[in-house]
């Protein structure tokens, strides 16, 4: 499997993160890629009203990037915001592509580091994985890549990749922190895991937004031996690495850290 990784650096403006995505989504296509990801938080960044712009799964902003999906024949997974109750929103990965067709709600809330994500945020509560050309998928946004249990649920549901979806707070040891996790929990579930963050805006020579998550860069493609496949900087930019899902039935006999697990 051709795939991508597309670390944006996204804004307040709806139509010009869209921009971003139809871009990225293009030079995916144009490189062969049958997926491209791009992070949490691609419709809008952090540091927004984000009850002022969600939208339904069948709102415009969605509605868009399904278009673009169909007209490049490719595979999309990106991060939007949809209405939750009482004012808040959901934390949404949209999954999107030809015949294809799902959404995650974020599961752990980023309640850490002096921000509080679930006051303006609805948890989800399932697990999600797709099956795209016969290769099961997982999902996860940002802050869940510090919680194993997620990682292994969706390996016993057959998937072979984990996505993470990530706009990652900066501060001291955060940068070691995402690098450490990504690569653990690969290991921990024995699946490539495809780690798309939003780009440090900084990067760009924009300003920081308090304390909101708005990225660090450092997306990655882990092997399920935890070997980096891609590692980028904090710059925007688009990874392509092919990938072969069919080791993971030996990489398991190797290290059967799924059948051996035990329940305490």
């Amino acid at each position: 499997m051709r795939l991508a990784v597309a670390q944006i650096v996204s804004s307040a403006d709806l139509t010009a993160n869209l921009e971003l995505v139809r871009e990225y989504a293009t030079r995916a296509k144009d490189a062969g890629a049958e997926l491209v990801v791009f992070p949490e938080a691609s419709m809008c960044a952090f540091g927004n009203p984000l009850a002022d712009i969600a939208e339904p799964l069948d709102g415009p902003w969605a509605a868009a990037v399904r278009a673009i999906a169909a007209e490049l024949d490719i595979a999309v997974v990106v991060g939007m915001f949809t209405p939750g109750e009482g004012g808040r929103v959901r934390n949404t990965l949209l999954v999107t592509g030809p015949g294809l067709e799902t959404s995650y709600d974020k599961i752990h809330l980023f309640d850490a580091f002096g921000y509080a994500e679930s006051d303006s945020v609805d948890a989800g509560t399932s697990p999600v994985t797709f099956e795209l050309n016969g290769t099961t998928i997982g999902l996860a946004t940002c802050y869940d890549v510090r919680f194993p249990a997620l990682f292994t649920a969706n390996a016993r549901a057959s998937a072979a990749i984990n996505i993470v979806c990530a706009s990652w707070g900066a501060g001291e040891g955060k940068a070691e922190q995402w690098d450490l996790l990504v690569r653990a929990r690969a290991v921990d579930s024995t699946t490539f895991v495809v780690a798309c963050g939003q780009g440090d805006p900084a990067s760009l020579g924009l300003p920081s937004a308090g304390a909101a998550p708005t990225g660090i860069g450092h997306s990655a493609v882990i092997s399920p031996l935890g070997s980096p496949l891609v590692m980028l900087g904090g710059e925007p930019e688009l990874a392509v690495v092919d990938i072969d899902p069919a080791i993971i039935a030996d990489v398991r006999g190797k290290l059967p850290v799924l059948a051996n697990a035990r329940s305490f």
